[in-house]
């Protein structure tokens, strides 16, 4: 694995308004691996990646993605930016009153200057990418959940980006067709060679597909640890750390944990 950072944060606070959710961040995701944010309930994670993909300026600090600043960007460079990066939102996000075949065209429509013949033909290999190769025509709300969070990454891959940034991509999936989308992100990397952020809670998750992780601590406000969650599990200096990435074996044992 090329160890050069795909991202780059440095010096980060991050909130609304006047009310900071996180400061003083300092972490790299690097070329190639799998990220994940983590942490409790409340601590800031999809606060974060709503920062590193544009959607809301810093309070102070800079985030680089593939040497680039999305920060300072001005309206045609941060075009160029976004333009090498795909997202999947909780559920999806696909447009209701377009078809599956649409909703992936529609970065293509918007980014790039091909025919609608050629527009075609990558709709339908990203659709095989994802196993929905009949599903072009069929609406969003005639999908199963899974089926929508697979139409969804065949979206964000349509321009075959460097970055692919996941918000929750298991949420209110059952256990096996979440392993099918753990299964379909290591597929991705392993295919295109693609940097990945995961925000995510579920273990099971993470201990399959992630390199490394970033804890955020709701109480300071900042990172408590940055490293692999199978290290960080035993190794960890801080003990909250710990008892979150063993939490569901110490459940099985009757024990609670505060997370």
């Amino acid at each position: 694995m090329d160890a050069a950072a795909a991202i780059e944060v440095r010096n980060l606070t991050i909130g609304y308004g006047t009310e900071v959710v996180l400061e003083d961040l300092d972490f790299e995701v690097r070329q190639g691996e799998i990220f994940c944010i983590m942490g409790g309930s409340g601590c800031g994670k999809s606060t974060l990646l709503k920062h590193l993909i544009g959607l809301y300026a810093p309070l102070k600090g800079d985030i680089r993605l593939s040497g680039r600043s999305i920060v300072s960007a001005d309206a045609a460079q941060r075009r160029e930016i976004m333009r090498n990066f795909g997202v999947t939102y909780q559920g999806g996000a696909l447009f209701s009153w377009m078809s599956v075949a649409d909703n992936i065209a529609m970065p293509l429509r918007e980014y790039t200057a091909l025919g609608n013949r050629e527009i075609a033909g990558v709709v339908r290999r990203k659709l095989e990418l994802v196993d929905l190769a009949d599903c072009g025509d069929r609406m969003p709300s005639e999908l199963s959940g899974g089926m929508r969070k697979r139409a969804a990454v065949a979206r964000a891959m349509a321009l075959d980006p460097e970055l692919l940034f996941f918000d929750e991509p298991s949420a209110g999936l059952d256990p096996i067709t979440s392993a099918e989308l753990d299964r379909l992100i290591l597929s991705l990397r392993e295919k295109y060679g693609a940097t990945i952020v995961v925000v995510t809670h579920e273990l099971d998750s993470v201990f399959t597909i992630a390199d490394r992780v970033v804890m955020l601590d709701k109480a300071t406000r900042s990172i408590a640890a940055v490293g692999d969650p199978r290290k960080l599990r035993t190794d960890c200096g801080v003990a909250w750390v710990r008892d979150f990435l063993n939490r569901d074996g110490m459940r099985r044992e009757g024990v609670g944990v505060n997370e």
